[in-house]
């Protein structure tokens, strides 16, 4: 039975992958960053572990539990994640940091705790990436910055592990039906404030926060095509699924870039002078 490791399972693209692998016969270790999410996991049959993914000392604790018990590890989803959204300069260096910490720092850091294991079975990382990282767009910048950290670093780390046997995989998403929205409309109304130059804007903010949801793709398909991947006898390196993950890489291809730049300026209410 392939073991395989989930960060951030407590909703969305991470429980519907958990689910997925689970039916499919795998032994699944589901983590989450709070207790109840724990405890609704654990109650689901996972080997649910409370986990923060930018915590060393909780990676540890987990490193050696799946070290004890026995199995390695032949696949590790790094998921955990959330979009950071509003004005990059209202948010500042503190936001950029929060959110490259978890959407980036955090892959390196579970990679390395679970190398032994992984290493052991010669086994798979994925990492969920996004569109975003190829299509860069306003009021999200930290986010779009996050996901291309994210596709560089699986590029680097796929020809790091490559002499061990190991392979990497990114999962690009467009659109998926999940929290994600909900999430970044929270995060967007911390921001947005009547102090910012960008207050008359706000409007274009929330637009961001909410694109996501537009017309998405169910999570549980998303999961299911992650999943037929993994289970090739070679997973490809780049794995795009969801409403608009083809057609925006390109876009960003092959659009002029002021073009692109007065589309997403007019979509997100950026086109006057204030």
């Amino acid at each position: 039975m392939p073991v395989v490791l989930i960060t951030g399972c407590s909703s969305g693209i991470g429980r519907a992958m958990a689910d997925a692998f689970k039916a499919a016969g795998h032994e699944v270790w589901a983590t989450a960053r709070k207790s109840a999410d724990v405890d609704t996991l654990a109650a689901a049959g996972f080997h649910a572990v409370q986990l923060d993914v930018n915590d060393n000392t909780a990676l540890e604790q987990l490193a050696a539990e799946l070290e004890g018990h026995g199995k390695g590890l032949d696949v590790l989803v790094n998921n955990a994640g959330y979009g950071g959204i509003g004005p990059l300069l209202d948010g500042g260096v503190e936001a950029m940091r929060r959110q490259f910490e978890t959407n980036v720092f955090s892959i390196v850091g579970v990679t390395r705790a679970m190398f032994p294991m992984l290493r052991r079975n010669k086994g798979l990382v994925v990492n969920i990436g996004s569109v975003s990282g190829i299509l860069a767009t306003p009021f999200a910048g930290a986010y779009c910055a996050s996901k291309a950290a994210v596709h560089a670093l699986s590029d680097a780390l796929r020809m790091e592990l490559a002499p061990f046997d190991m392979h990497v995989m990114e999962v690009q998403p467009g659109a998926i039906n999940t929290q994600f929205a909900r999430n970044a409309s929270h995060e967007a109304e911390q921001v947005i404030h009547e102090s910012s130059p960008w207050w008359p804007l706000r409007e274009g903010i929330r637009a961001r926060a909410n694109a996501s949801q537009t017309h998405p793709t169910s999570a549980s398909d998303l999961a299911r095509d992650v999943l037929n991947a993994v289970q090739r006898t070679r997973p490809p390196r780049l794995l795009r699924c969801g409403n608009g993950s083809r057609a925006l890489p390109l876009m960003a291809q092959w659009l002029p870039k002021g073009f692109l730049e007065k589309v997403l300026s007019k979509r997100f209410k950026l086109n006057k002078q204030l």
